[in-house]
C-alpha cells in the first residue's frame, strides 16, 4: 500500500525543515489532536498512539540531508515506511510531502487505508505550521 500526503508549502528553508523531521522529538509537535499517547523511548526511536488505534513504534531508519528523513516500524507486525520528502523552493521556504509505504494483506489494508490517509494528511498540515 502506497500513500501520499498533499505537498505543503513550509515557510522555513530545506535544512530547517531536515533539521525538524530528523529530530524526531518534534513529531509529537505534528501529531493529530486525536493523539492519547506519544513516548520517546530513545533519539531514534518513539512511540505514539491515536484515539482507537494500536500504540505505534517509529524508528528513523535513514537521513539524507537536506532532503529526506525516513522512519519505519519498529514492529514487524505491521512493516511500513514513513518518508518526509522536503523540496527547496527558494532560500526561506520548501515543499513537504509524506509518503507511508505498507506491506499489508487486503483486508488490512483495507481497514487501515482511510485512518492513515488521514493521519498523513494532518501531519502535512502541522507541518506547514512550524
Amino acid at each position: 500500500m502506497n500513500l501520499e500526503s498533499p505537498k505543503v508549502k513550509v515557510e522555513k528553508s530545506q535544512q530547517e525543515v531536515f533539521n525538524f523531521l530528523k529530530n524526531i522529538e518534534n513529531f509529537e509537535k505534528i501529531m493529530p489532536e486525536s493523539i492519547e499517547k506519544f513516548e520517546m523511548l530513545d533519539q531514534q526511536s518513539f512511540l505514539f498512539q491515536l484515539k482507537g488505534m494500536p500504540v505505534i513504534k517509529l524508528r528513523l531508519k535513514e537521513i539524507t540531508s537536506p532532503n529526506q528523513v525516513i522512519l519505519a516500524a519498529a514492529s514487524d507486525k505491521l512493516p511500513f515506511t514513513l518518508t518526509g520528502n522536503i523540496e527547496a523552493i527558494d532560500e526561506n521556504s520548501s515543499e513537504v510531502q509524506l509518503v507511508f509505504e505498507g506491506d499489508f494483506n487486503s483486508m488490512m489494508a483495507m481497514m487501515i487505508k482511510n485512518p492513515i490517509k488521514k493521519f498523513i494528511a494532518t501531519l502535512s498540515e502541522n507541518l506547514s505550521k512550524i
